[in-house]
């Protein structure tokens, strides 16, 4: 039997998941001809197309959907193999890739992990920035690091940070024409800076507790944002109340560019955690990252 080249399969599966051809060329490092004509060529020995193709993406037909979920696992797994590899060799190396929000990336997992990058110069770390509920299997990515409430059963969840507090805060200026709220309720008449979550849309809505009471609060305001810095600087700029975890607000807290309110109707709880599929065979460079990041 005549064996087969399977450049033209894993060309498919770096298309479906990508989801173009642009992507998919510059992840495999060939021109978007020569990735093009891989794909006519493997949808003509299969007499079957495996692609839709639309002006502005591309995403696979019902049989390329099963071709795709055969045989992409198995890639994973050969690259998984090959990195697994690394532990005969002096040094560890291979690839990670991590999504998280842009705090905790600056305040956990740089501090941590930039030293481990020093000490191992043949270890890649790739970090994606993103605030919504990213699907890290489907988006092969090797871990997330989210709240620890947040987290589905089936992850494998390791705390990487303290427990936390939301903190709900205002400029001294904000504070000077607007009466300070004395409980949660008292925000619905104030201009509120709201979030809206990237991943379904809605706006968050602020949770608060206090003695076992548990209260929720819709708030409403000029401002709402999808990332939590520019929250921030709306607070500081005087637009009016916001509501983040307190880390987010920490240096100007301390030194008086904030006034924080309602501190009683917000008790700790559970921080940030890396989490991973528990299926998924370590390999030594994502073994050194889970332990660069243990507490």
């Amino acid at each position: 039997m005549a064996r087969r080249n399977l450049n033209d399969l894993l060309a498919f599966v770096t298309v479906a998941r990508e989801g173009s051809f642009t992507r998919a060329a510059g992840a495999l490092g060939v021109s978007q001809s020569a990735l093009s004509q891989a794909i006519k060529a493997l949808e003509e020995r299969l007499r079957i197309r495996l692609l839709t193709r639309t002006t502005r993406s591309v995403s696979p037909t019902p049989a390329g959907d099963r071709l795709l979920q055969a045989i992409g696992n198995r890639f994973d797994e050969i690259e998984a193999e090959l990195d697994a590899l690394t532990e005969l060799r002096d040094k560890p190396a291979g690839s990670v890739r991590i999504t998280s929000g842009d705090h905790v990336l600056r305040t956990i997992l740089l501090p941590r992990l930039l030293p481990l990058m020093h000490r191992y110069p043949d270890i890649d770390i790739e970090f994606d920035v993103s605030y919504g509920l990213r699907d890290i299997v489907a988006d092969r990515f090797d871990a997330g690091v989210r709240l620890g409430e947040s987290i589905d059963k089936d992850m494998i969840a390791l705390p990487i940070g303290p427990k936390l507090r939301m903190a709900a805060v205002a400029s001294p200026a904000y504070f000077s024409s607007h009466p300070m709220p004395k409980v949660p309720q008292d925000l619905t008449r104030h201009n509120c800076i709201n979030i809206r979550f990237p991943t379904g849309g809605g706006l968050y809505v602020w949770e608060f507790e206090k003695r076992g009471r548990q209260l929720n609060v819709r708030v409403e305001g000029q401002a709402t944002f999808n990332t939590s810095p520019h929250i921030v600087l709306a607070a500081l700029d005087g637009l009016g109340v916001a509501f983040l975890p307190e880390e987010e607000f920490a240096p100007h807290l301390e030194e008086g560019r904030l006034v924080r309110v309602l501190q009683d109707w917000c008790p700790a709880f559970s921080g940030y955690h890396l989490y991973y599929p528990s299926r998924k065979q370590q390999s030594p460079a994502f073994a050194l990252v889970i332990e660069a990041l243990r507490l």
